[in-house]
């Protein structure tokens, strides 16, 4: 049998295109890899029925896109109509949600094969991906090591062979930490770029959904795939088509990095590098969990044992439906965010903590937009350190939080940024996804 595993997204579709296999073959070898990364919660039963059907209408000429008949893995928290959504917790465990999420819809409008629902942090809400009801998730490079988080089953599906191509959604980070950690690349675009509708909301100001990919030219026909306005999303916006045959140089063009982010294959492409230093960086990590848990204790509010998720079956009055469901049925990592919400909205709090946070918010906006007016793009490290052994950050839970420092960055500005497997990212303005895109194509063709 082909081992279909060692080609790109993008070399699937032509091999379909010209014949050479079908999407029925390549989904039933993907599907039936063993998942030894526990990167998988839910595999789609009717993926290879599903692909038939694709095959015949790109046959017949319907169906045109470079990725159609291609597997896609989706991360748990992105609604798939038919198909388990459990956010990796207990709370939606047995949640079938009765509605594709905008991004799912355009995948299996552009003829993509939903190959099945990827391990995570429960409810998005981790770095390392090890708070996930289901276990965690193992890195392909090191299995003592953690994938990173929170879409670290859609990273170690991509880096693991089991899938060509997955999406995450990152709300701090959870995109590009684990695809370099994993050793591929991950997109975080503009905030609205792609709909956030289906998408099973942590932090509302925040969340987006990302992909991620083995080579640039897959991640970037995957962002086209996925993104533009939706009229069911109103914080959604129009993008660009991304083109990744226009020619990009790094020569004499200007990067800010960041201190600590090693610009050495930046400066070997003749880029010009210069290091500065954003004044509110320490404060960068603060006002994002401030910001992110206020948001998750209003969003998380709805799981209350009552409308739909886990219900206590020991419960005798209602006050003990709400306590007892809740305490029964999140893990510990989000019942510490919820009440880190709560106190930070609470009566006497709310200004000293919230309202600050918001002004850091936009503090740190300006100084990054003042920034990318002199330079292309911002280099920056995508953790303080690479990915630690399994168990260690649970140890140390605020040195985790602390690690995220450079990536909320984007979070908090509503900025694109895409990481590269060797542990670095690049931020740009608004909508530059297709500089951002172009210029990680001309590391990697580099071999860099």
């Amino acid at each position: 049998m082909t081992d279909f595993s060692v080609f790109s997204a993008l070399k699937l579709g032509e091999m379909i295109r010209n014949g050479e296999a079908t999407s029925p073959e390549i989904t039933e070898y993907f599907l039936n890899k063993e998942d030894n990364l526990n990167a998988f919660i839910t595999k789609n039963e009717n993926a290879v029925s599903e692909a038939k059907a694709v095959q015949k209408r790109i046959e017949s000429g319907e169906l045109t896109s470079p990725l159609a008949g291609v597997p896609v893995a989706v991360k748990d928290n992105i609604c798939t109509r038919g198909i388990k959504t459990t956010c990796a917790s207990k709370m939606l465990e047995n949640f079938i949600p009765p509605y594709d999420a905008t991004a799912v819809e355009r995948l299996k409008k552009a003829g993509l094969i939903i190959l099945g629902k990827t391990n995570m942090d429960e409810f998005a809400m981790g770095s390392t991906g090890e708070s996930s009801y289901y276990g965690a998730v193992l890195n392909p490079l090191d299995n003592k090591k953690v994938s990173g988080g929170s879409s670290g089953g859609s990273a170690s599906a991509v880096a693991g062979g089991l899938a060509p191509l997955a999406l995450g959604s990152d709300t701090g980070g959870s995109v590009r930490l684990p695809a370099a950690y994993c050793g591929i690349y991950g997109l975080k675009p503009t905030y609205g770029a792609v709909s956030r509708r289906g998408l099973i909301a942590y932090a509302s100001s925040l969340d987006t959904v990302g992909v991620m990919a083995e080579c640039p030219s897959d991640a970037a026909e995957l962002f086209n795939v996925i993104s533009g306005r939706d009229e069911k999303d109103g914080t959604s916006v129009d993008s660009e088509k991304v083109d990744m045959n226009k020619r990009f140089s790094f020569k004499s063009l200007r990067i800010a990095a960041l201190e600590g982010a090693d610009a050495s294959v930046f400066n070997a492409l003749g880029a010009d590098i210069e290091t500065v230093r954003l004044s509110l960086i320490d404060y960068a990590a603060p006002a994002y969990y401030i910001i992110a848990c206020a948001e998750a204790s209003s969003n998380l509010a709805r799981y209350d044992g009552i409308r739909f998720g886990y219900r206590s079956e020991s419960a005798e009055t209602l006050d003990e439906l709400y306590v007892k469901s809740r305490s029964e049925a999140f893990g510990p990592e989000v019942k510490k965010r919820i009440m880190l919400g709560n106190f930070v909205l609470s009566s006497g709090y709310f200004e000293e903590y919230y309202l600050k946070a918001l002004k850091v918010r936009n503090m740190l906006l300006s100084e990054v937009d003042a920034l990318l007016e002199k330079y292309a793009f911002i280099l920056a490290p995508v953790s303080v350190g690479g990915a630690p052994f399994l168990g260690e950050s649970l140890a140390d839970p605020l040195k985790m939080y602390k690690s995220d420092m450079y990536n909320v960055i984007a979070n908090l500005t509503g900025l694109p940024a895409v990481s590269f497997p060797c542990g670095v990212q690049l931020i740009g303005k608004a909508l530059s996804e297709e500089e951002l895109l172009r210029a990680a194509l001309e590391v990697n063709n580099n071999g860099i």
